[in-house]
């Protein structure tokens, strides 16, 4: 709308927004549009005729911008939503205000994932599986079939551990928060174990080692896994995260939550792309070169898996970071040769640059883990992010998240 009725208004052709149309761009109330204007915070003019008010449409952007709160797509439609965790741009990503890839190489899984929950790093947090909740996990997945995938029994694991917490329905931070701290690593105990436990395994990474690979750990590779489960924690609204957020949208205890975001991660274009890239690229080191195996992707109209991010114009920087320190690991170098070979090859067709897929794959074809491994270390590294989510979505109107469908059935008819 254009106003010219108070002095110093906009220009005719200058954009003008009514009081609904700025909430939405902000994400908040009507009330909170009002709130902005008395606290100086934006400036509004009354409408023509005097009912109600308009607002300049570039300064509710930036209001937005400085708000942490971003612009919907006009052209996709996609909802969007007030989140404090994770920001995304220019090839790099934050959590809280930290740049994530700093945070992983500095601090443990555990200690991330206090940051992303809190706000607060708590340096050699630990976290620990009640026993009962353990046994009662355990019992669930040595009941499913050998073949059962480990999506499968984190599913099971996560329904068992809610059934053993009669306080899962308390929706309080701090009882939300304790919950999250059991379940972890009640998942990754619940795991069969490969290999030889770690000896003073407290890191969840030292626990999970054993999970995905039979072969002893050693420093290198531990230090890129645990890695590997602090970037992973969170990425923005991907399909999983935003299932959580509507399960918790409707007051689903974290359990829940979590059931919610594995039963999405388990779709081929999620948490199993790491499976593919796995493949892939096993492939590549037993045919001695990349080149064949991109061949045959592109020949046959595949997709390379590991290269590509919407996100990102240049490298994932979870990826970057990985492959730095998967240089330092004596056993990766084949495979980490691999993979430098299929994105050069790549290239010569499009410009893609390589997704933390692909650095998955290195780590697990490297360890001799399955193709799966790297979905693994997926859920459980985000479900610390689900948790996240779904503290932000509590705090939220209930139920918000319910949009209407476009019916394109048959019309109703006056006789049957």
């Amino acid at each position: 709308m254009t106003d010219q009725s108070e002095p110093g208004a906009a220009p005719q052709d200058a954009p003008r927004l009514t009081t609904r149309e700025a909430a939405e761009l902000l994400g908040v109330k009507t009330e909170t549009v009002y709130a902005y204007v008395s606290r100086g915070q934006l400036s509004s003019v009354r409408a023509t005729g005097g009912r109600g008010s308009t607002f300049d449409a570039e300064e509710v952007r930036a209001l937005a911008r400085r708000s942490g709160r971003r612009d919907p797509s006009p052209a996709g439609g996609d909802l969007v939503f007030r989140t404090g965790i994770t920001l995304i741009e220019e090839d790099r990503y934050y959590f809280r205000g930290l740049d994530a890839t700093e945070l992983a190489r500095n601090h443990s899984y555990e200690e991330v994932a206090e940051w992303v929950w809190t706000g607060e790093l708590r340096p050699g947090a630990r976290f620990a599986a009640p026993s009962e909740t353990l046994a009662a996990a355990r019992r669930a997945v040595d009941a499913l079939p050998a073949h059962s995938g480990s999506t499968d029994r984190l599913r099971v694991a996560v329904a068992a551990a809610a059934v053993t917490d009669p306080l899962r329905f308390d929706l309080s931070p701090g009882a939300v928060l304790s919950s999250a701290r059991s379940l972890i690593p009640t998942l990754v105990g619940a795991l069969p174990v490969l290999g030889p436990p770690e000896a003073g395994g407290d890191s969840l990474a030292r626990r999970l080692w054993p999970r995905l690979t039979a072969r002893p750990a050693d420093a290198p590779g531990l230090a890129v896994l645990d890695t590997a489960l602090a970037l992973l924690i969170d990425h923005d609204l991907a399909a999983s995260t935003l299932a959580a957020r509507v399960a918790a949208s409707a007051h689903a205890h974290p359990y829940a939550v979590v059931s919610a975001g594995l039963g999405v991660l388990e779709g081929p274009l999620h948490g199993a792309a790491s499976g593919l890239a796995h493949r892939m690229l096993q492939e590549a080191v037993d045919r001695g070169s990349a080149v064949p195996v991109v061949a045959d992707h592109l020949r046959t109209g595949r997709r390379v898996p590991g290269l590509g991010h919407r996100l990102y114009r240049g490298e994932d920087p979870r990826a970057r970071t990985l492959f730095a320190l998967l240089e330092d690991v004596p056993q990766a170098a084949g495979a980490l040769a691999a993979a430098r070979e299929v994105v050069a090859t790549t290239a010569r067709h499009a410009p893609l640059h390589a997704n933390v897929d692909l650095a998955l794959a290195v780590l697990s074809v490297a360890y001799g883990m399955a193709a799966e491994a790297g979905e693994t270390v997926f859920a459980i590294s985000r479900t610390a992010g689900w948790i996240a989510h779904a503290l932000e979505e509590y705090a939220e109107r209930p139920l918000r998240l319910r949009p209407s469908g476009q019916y394109t059935g048959q019309r109703p008819t006056l006789q049957l």
